[in-house]
């Protein structure tokens, strides 16, 4: 059996404000620490129901340079660095039987949510055959589109009520209530851990009854972004067209990996600067 562990910053116990996900700032040496030793705990979780999983951990925050190597369970193979093909579901392919998404938050606009966005402060809304869709919904709907189950999700109460409209029957661990976009009432990082590690082995012993969540092609998407000059750089790529206004651009695909990495592109010119 193999899982692959996607593990984002700003879902993690503990993690409430962009100093401790940010790599310029004085409190990420703690963030990044915390975020290593929940996807321990989850690691644990999958090999105490699952001996024999072969386990794959995906860095999926900012750089995906965060999580510790040297302090990474070593039973784990680690996938680091960008750019990458499925970004945050690296690892992901055919042979993925169950996918676990950990430290994730919800979407841009949602609220109260702490650090909510969808892949980076320039897109403030992503729509998918007219459903708004954030980091969960994408990657859940990548995974699914691979026949592999998102079987766990743990973040905020936000995050998990988000993923629990998508996938009811999965498993889902609020670390924290959220208070606001920088606050929240969380769990004692340990106590976390120890829930997660129950939680993970719950949802492998029980991944036959979690099925996939799919989105069939071709699908019509439009993407809001933060500022107009992205939508001048967005509308340079063949198929993406400028619509309602000066904030709003739309694309046909084929199915949901090139919604997917369509989606990680803009992203990308998003960062982009006029000179």
């Amino acid at each position: 059996m193999k899982v692959l562990i996607s593990v984002d910053m700003e879902g993690i116990s503990g993690i409430v404000h962009p100093t401790e996900t940010n790599p310029d700032r004085y409190d990420y040496e703690r963030g990044r620490a915390l975020m290593t030793a929940e996807a321990n705990a989850v690691i644990d979780g999958v090999l105490d129901a699952a001996p024999d999983a072969v386990v794959w951990v995906a860095d999926a925050h900012g750089p995906f340079r965060n999580l510790l190597p040297e302090d990474l369970d070593r039973r784990a193979h680690l996938v680091r660095g960008k750019p990458r093909p499925l970004g945050m579901l690296a690892g992901l392919d055919e042979h993925t039987d169950a996918v676990m998404l950990i430290g994730y938050h919800a979407r841009a606009g949602a609220g109260p949510a702490v650090l909510a966005h969808t892949m980076s402060d320039a897109i403030l809304d992503v729509r998918v055959a007219g459903r708004t869709l954030g980091e969960i919904g994408l990657n859940t709907a990548m995974a699914g589109h691979l026949d592999a189950p998102v079987v766990l999700l743990s973040g905020d109460d936000t995050a998990c009520a988000e993923f629990g409209e998508l996938v009811p029957s999965a498993v889902t661990v609020a670390v924290k209530q959220t208070l606001g976009q920088a606050a929240a009432v969380a769990l004692h990082p340990q106590e976390a851990r120890e829930r997660l590690r129950r939680a993970a082995a719950g949802a492998i012993s029980r991944r036959a009854s979690i099925p996939p969540w799919t989105m069939a092609g071709p699908l019509d998407v439009e993407v809001d972004l933060y500022g107009p000059y992205m939508v001048d750089l967005a509308v340079l790529v063949p198929g993406v067209t400028r619509v309602r206004g000066g904030r709003t651009v739309a694309f046909h695909a084929a199915d949901v990996p090139e919604v997917y990495r369509l989606i990680q592109l803009l992203v990308q010119l998003a960062s982009i600067r006029p000179d």
